[in-house]
């Protein structure tokens, strides 16, 4: 993309701080022509417009995004977030709080679905790390 925006470039950079360069240039590697416009949604609008933004801390963006993708179920979004806090600074205890406020919020079985997912990933992790 040679005409990257300014919106871009902020989402790019925080994408890489949060998700780390490795799974961005995977990511970028498997963009096609098909998916380029999205990629280039989800950059300016979820990383540049979004989590770029001062008010809240990557921590707490974490924790927010963990508790809505649980919500909606959507099990290799919080997996991949779930290793974000890597980069973020979200805990363990952290992640667990805000699956209990899926639980009242959103439903016990999207809670207990998510612990599962957040379980299996920390799990991944803690294996990756022990190598």
């Amino acid at each position: 993309m040679s005409d990257q925006s300014e919106r871009y470039k902020a989402g790019m950079a925080v994408r890489r701080q949060v998700l780390g360069d490795a799974h961005v240039d995977r990511a970028s590697a498997q963009m096609t022509e098909f998916d380029a416009d999205f990629q280039t949604f989800i950059t300016e609008g979820a990383w540049g417009s979004v989590w770029a933004r001062p008010h809240f801390s990557k921590r707490e963006r974490s924790i927010v995004t963990i508790a809505l993708l649980a919500a909606l179920g959507q099990d290799e979004e919080v997996a991949m977030h779930v290793r974000a806090t890597r980069n973020t600074g979200a805990t363990k205890d952290d992640i667990r709080e805000a699956l209990l406020h899926v639980a009242v919020y959103a439903g016990v079985p999207a809670a207990n679905h998510a612990f599962k997912i957040v379980k299996k990933t920390f799990e991944e992790m803690d294996k990756a790390e022990a190598q």
